[in-house]
């Protein structure tokens, strides 16, 4: 069973289209079952940084709570799948379910490893898998976060220097989208963690700008919505799925959403 989380949260965003990301949000829950969704709503303001290099963060830390409270408000049996807003979404969605037992699978175009202070933007979307890994500044990070050897990289094509040295240094798992075509790359990355659950992030600018056209930071080579759809439930059938997120979906417009829900609520069926 699938409970669904709707966390229309822009507040960790540094896109000029921020704001379509409530817009992004309420598009996909449409289509959700309503008996099985929780729709939250984020603050009405901005927020601000509350003396830390985090934009935005006491509205990001309210977020947090309220998404972890949500997730784990999820009966036994079921997982849930969090409906971003921002990939600072995550970061509530793991704390419900964190563990010694748990492998994160972030599959998006960015690794988001960046720190407070190597941020270029001082924006959480960028932050948070760092934040999910222990780093940061609290109460916007993880604490025990999850060790580096139990997180995968998938479809991640554009690094800044920080992330780059970050993988390096850690020896983190990365799979190139071309290898996404193998849908036993993904499986086989996260069981040689050795974990016995996984939380799969999903940012949709993992995928190619073919396939999809309401994201804000498009990269190009990405992922094949088919490849990820498979891959997901390959793992699957390996890891049982602790829960899930899908993010940074910023459609232009109504009708433009529409053209991109078949492809999202492709990806949402694998994680549901």
């Amino acid at each position: 069973m699938t409970r669904f989380v709707i966390a229309p949260q822009w507040q960790g965003s540094s896109s000029s289209r921020a704001m379509q990301l409530i817009d992004g949000a309420e598009a996909i829950a449409g289509d959700l079952p309503r008996a099985a969704t929780i729709a939250l709503d984020a603050p009405t303001e901005a927020g601000d940084a509350q003396g830390t290099a985090v934009l935005r963060a006491s509205a990001l830390a309210r977020m947090r709570e309220r998404i972890s409270d949500a997730v784990a408000s999820a009966a036994p049996g079921e997982h849930a799948v969090t409906v971003g807003g921002d990939c600072g979404v995550a970061l509530g969605a793991v704390s419900a379910v964190a563990g010694d037992d748990l492998a994160i699978v972030w599959i998006d175009a960015h690794a988001d490893l960046n720190t407070p202070e190597s941020s270029p933007s001082g924006a959480f979307h960028g932050m948070v898998l760092r934040a999910i890994l222990g780093d940061g500044v609290d109460p916007l990070r993880l604490d025990p976060g999850i060790p580096s050897s139990r997180v995968v990289l998938a479809a991640t094509r554009s690094l800044d220097a920080e992330e780059q040295r970050f993988i390096d240094e850690h020896g983190i798992r990365v799979i190139p989208a071309s290898a996404l075509s193998d849908p036993d790359a993904l499986a086989e990355a996260v069981v040689s963690t050795g974990a016995a659950r996984v939380h799969v992030h999903v940012d949709l600018d993992a995928l190619d700008p073919s396939e999809i056209t309401g994201v804000s930071f498009a990269e190009p080579f990405g992922a094949a919505a088919a490849d990820v759809a498979a891959s997901i439930r390959r793992l699957r059938e390996r890891v049982p799925l602790a829960g899930a997120t899908i993010t940074e979906f910023s459609p232009s417009s109504p009708a433009a959403a529409v053209d991109d829900l078949g492809t999202i609520l492709r990806l949402v069926g694998a994680l549901a």
